[in-house]
C-alpha cells in the first residue's frame, strides 16, 4: 500500500512538473508576433478624417472604449467620454472568460505608445509590455485592415480629448490566462478594394468591422460549424434579460434574404435621427447590442457596398429568439 501511494506520489510530482515546465514554456516564448516597426506616421487632413470615419463608423473604436447610455435603445455613447474606456465586460454579460476592462486610447494611454508599438497592439492584440489581449477586442479583425487605413486610425486616436480613466486589470479565468497568450500572430493585411469593386469593398469593410464576430454562434469561444453569420450569439445585462444577435444569411425564413437594399440602409439610416438615438427602455424590456447610433453614421454607399457583400453569403436557417427577459 506504501508503495503504491509512494508511486502515485512520483506520478503526481512529475504531472506537476510537466505543468510547470509548459506554462514556463508559453510565458517564456509567447506571445509570438514580430517586435513593433520603426514607424513614425505623418500626419495628413486627408488620414485624418479617414480615421475619424473609421473609428466612430465602421471599426467603431469609440463604441467599446467610450460609455454607453444603456437606458437608452441601442446604448449610444455618452457625450464626454469618448475614447475614456471602463466598460466592464464579463462572463456575466458577454460570457468571457475573466473580466476585462476597455482601456483609456486618449492621448493620456496613448502617448506611451510609438506609432510603431501602437500599431503592433492595434493588429496583434500584443501591448507595449509584450502582454497578449483577449480577442473581445477584435485585433484578428483589424490586422486584415490595410495598413493606410490602421495608420488613419492612428492619426486621429492621437488627435482625441485627453481623458483621465484607470481601471482594474482584466482577469481569466484558467486556463484562459496560459492559453491566451498563444493567440496573437503576426497581422495578415488586406490591400483595400476600389469602392468601385462594390462586392469585395463591402466584404472589406464587413470583415474589418468584426460584424462576424457578433453575428456568428460560439461555443466555448469557437465558432460553430455551418452558422457563420446565423445569429444567435447571447448577450446578457445585469438584471439578467439575454439578447441575442440576428441572422444576416440570406435565409429567407430566418435570416434577411428578402431585405431590399433599401430596407438595409434605412434600418441604419433610421437612428440618424436624433429621436431615434434617445430612445428611453426600461429595465425587462427589450433592448439592442446592435451599435446602431454610431453605425448610423456610415456612408450609405458603405452601407450599400456591405448589403451586396452580404448577399453573396449564403442562407443558413436558425431562428433566433431576440430576446429573453429575466424572470
Amino acid at each position: 500500500m506504501k508503495k503504491a501511494l509512494k508511486i502515485t506520489g512520483y506520478i503526481a510530482a512529475g504531472i506537476a512538473v510537466v505543468i510547470a515546465a509548459l506554462i514556463g514554456y508559453l510565458s517564456a516564448a509567447f506571445p509570438k508576433v514580430s517586435p513593433a516597426k520603426d514607424l513614425t506616421i505623418t500626419a495628413t487632413p486627408e488620414m485624418l478624417a479617414r480615421g475619424e470615419y473609421l473609428a466612430n463608423h465602421v471599426v467603431v473604436c469609440l463604441d467599446c472604449h467610450s460609455t454607453r447610455d444603456w437606458n437608452k435603445f441601442a446604448g449610444p455613447i455618452i457625450p464626454g467620454t469618448e475614447g475614456k474606456g471602463g466598460e466592464l465586460f464579463s462572463r456575466d454579460n458577454v460570457g468571457v472568460p475573466g473580466k476585462f476592462y476597455a482601456r483609456n486610447i486618449t492621448p493620456v494611454n496613448l502617448k506611451k505608445y510609438t506609432d510603431g508599438e501602437l500599431y503592433r497592439v492595434i493588429t496583434t492584440g500584443v501591448t507595449k509590455e509584450g502582454n497578449a489581449l483577449f480577442p473581445l477586442m477584435p485585433y484578428q479583425s483589424y490586422g486584415k485592415m490595410d495598413p493606410e487605413d490602421v495608420k488613419a486610425l492612428i492619426v486621429y486616436l492621437r488627435t482625441l480629448s485627453p481623458k483621465e480613466g484607470s481601471y482594474p486589470e482584466s482577469e481569466y479565468d484558467f486556463p484562459m490566462n496560459i492559453i491566451l497568450k498563444t493567440i496573437p500572430h503576426d497581422a495578415a493585411p488586406m490591400e483595400r478594394p476600389e469602392t468601385s469593386d462594390t462586392v469585395h469593398y463591402g466584404g472589406y469593410l464587413f470583415t474589418i468591422a468584426a460584424c462576424g464576430d457578433c453575428h456568428t454562434p460560439k461555443e466555448k469561444g469557437k465558432e460553430i460549424p455551418g452558422k457563420f453569420l446565423a445569429g444567435g450569439f447571447e448577450f446578457k445585462n445585469e438584471i439578467g434579460d439575454i439578447v441575442r444577435s440576428a441572422n444576416i444569411t440570406q435565409s429567407y425564413e430566418t435570416g434577411i434574404g428578402a431585405w431590399t437594399e433599401e430596407q438595409f440602409l434605412g434600418k441604419f439610416k433610421a437612428y440618424r435621427d436624433s429621436a431615434m438615438r434617445n430612445t428611453p427602455v426600461r429595465p425587462h424590456e427589450f433592448n439592442s447590442m446592435m451599435p446602431w447610433t454610431v453605425f448610423a453614421g456610415m456612408k450609405d454607399e458603405d452601407l450599400k457596398a456591405i448589403y451586396r457583400y452580404l448577399k453573396t453569403v449564403p442562407p443558413v436557417e436558425n431562428k433566433v429568439e431576440k430576446f429573453t427577459a429575466a424572470r
